[in-house]
């Protein structure tokens, strides 16, 4: 899997994600108009990324990003936040690209 895809769904992108270094697998985030639509993930913390999930519905991509940009896991230097933070920022760069 290469590091994201997008696929548009609905008027909406949809962004599939393959995490490092965490427990989580694999991360599909809904996006339109930079909003947050929707996350969901496979692998992880369930309860946390569903509480993160939640939290993060309706923000704009790049209010989440400054929020969970960089937070470790225990010894770990990512977490699952941060991972999203890195699947938003590929989103945008590859937005960036297409329109370019």
């Amino acid at each position: 899997m290469s590091e994201i895809i997008i696929k548009e769904i609905d008027g909406a992108d949809v962004v599939q994600y393959q995490p490092r270094g965490v427990c989580s697998k694999l991360m599909q985030i809904r996006i339109k108009d930079n909003i947050v639509q929707d996350f969901e993930f496979m692998g992880g913390c369930n309860g946390n990324l569903t509480g993160i999930g939640m939290l993060i519905r309706g923000m704009n991509i790049n209010d989440v990003i400054s929020r969970l940009q960089g937070l470790p896991c225990g010894s770990r230097p990512t977490s699952c936040p941060d991972q999203l933070t890195k699947a938003l920022a590929a989103y945008i760069k590859e937005k960036q690209t297409v329109n370019a």
